[in-house]
């Protein structure tokens, strides 16, 4: 697509250089605007090109300064509203709040389903995510939801490795489908790390179900925060006999001490998207590997832009 003043793509500065990628798939650039903070904290955005009557994407992931980058990705949809886009689409690379969909507990809010309602509130008439933690919250939008998946990104990269005798391991029981389909499309065994989660950032591991012994282990997840889980899995694993482990994750929040566990861990590549910008140098976690969803994004965006069918990306090959 190229760019004109019916298709525009923005993005906010939580992950520009996935946007511009995106952008550069798409064989167009991304739109001029201005985007600062004043000195007391508050946000102003404005557009330097026409939207009128557009079809508006903004890239943004809610990741690090989580409320800041909300903030942003808001006033921008505000702006292109009252400036008479023609429909404005949320991309949004990592959701955050994701985690908090539910009440498990006396008196707390169900944030995801806020961010969902502010999202709407602010003019938006389409969202493209990928991964959501919970697929349910889909459901809290009354616009159109497309949720991408990570696992043809995964799938075609694990292949060209040629990992013999695999077994992939959900690291919860909420992971379970996500690497049931891991493991159907990498003709590999299942194993499930049962544990239980007895405060937030803060999870004790039971016990493997499945036999791991003498294989190759690829542990799946969506999102790794803090690396609390993922470093109990690979403990468990070793412990019952598995051999060299790897890890695979949509998101890599990495808060904390994660680069500390993944370093001292016995685990030979984390891969990881880059739906949240890498937070730390090469050099200081070398077993991190970055795998891109720019390509994935682009063709969900053409797809939309177009009026064409979504669904053709999540088949994998």
């Amino acid at each position: 697509m190229t760019h004109d003043n019916k298709f525009l793509i923005f993005s906010g500065t939580s992950n520009e250089k996935l946007a511009g990628e995106i952008a550069r798939h798409l064989h167009s650039r991304l739109g001029k605007s201005v985007l600062d903070v004043f000195s007391d904290g508050e946000i102003r955005f404005q557009s330097h090109e026409n939207v009128r009557g557009a079809d508006v994407f903004i890239v943004q992931s809610l990741c690090a300064d989580s409320n800041f980058h909300i903030m942003q990705l808001l006033l921008m949809a505000d702006a292109f509203k009252r400036a008479s886009a023609r429909r404005i689409t949320a991309v949004i690379t990592y959701y955050a709040y994701a985690r908090q969909d539910r009440k498990d507990r006396p008196r707390v809010a169900i944030s995801a389903r806020l961010l969902a309602d502010l999202l709407e509130t602010a003019g938006f008439s389409r969202v493209l995510t990928i991964d959501l933690h919970a697929a349910q919250i889909q459901g809290f939008f009354n616009i159109p939801v497309d949720n991408l998946m990570a696992l043809p990104v995964f799938i075609s990269h694990f292949k060209k490795m040629n990992l013999r005798n695999l077994v992939i391991v959900a690291p919860d029981a909420g992971g379970v489908e996500r690497a049931r389909l891991f493991a159907r499309k990498l003709n590999a065994d299942l194993a499930i790390a049962d544990k239980k989660r007895t405060q937030p950032n803060v999870a004790e591991l039971m016990h493997i179900i499945g036999d791991v012994d003498g294989k190759n282990a690829i542990i799946v997840d969506d999102i790794i925060d803090t690396a609390g889980t993922l470093s109990a899995t690979i403990t468990a694993l070793k412990e019952r006999g598995a051999r060299k482990i790897y890890a695979a994750c949509t998101h890599g929040i990495f808060s904390g001490k994660a680069v500390e566990r993944i370093n001292a861990a016995p685990l030979e590549k984390i891969f990881v998207t880059d739906t949240i910008p890498r937070r730390c140098p090469k050099s200081e976690c070398p077993k991190i590997e970055l795998l891109s969803v720019s390509g994935l994004f682009a063709n969900a965006i053409e797809s939309i832009h177009r009026e064409t069918s979504v669904s053709k990306l999540f088949l994998i090959k």
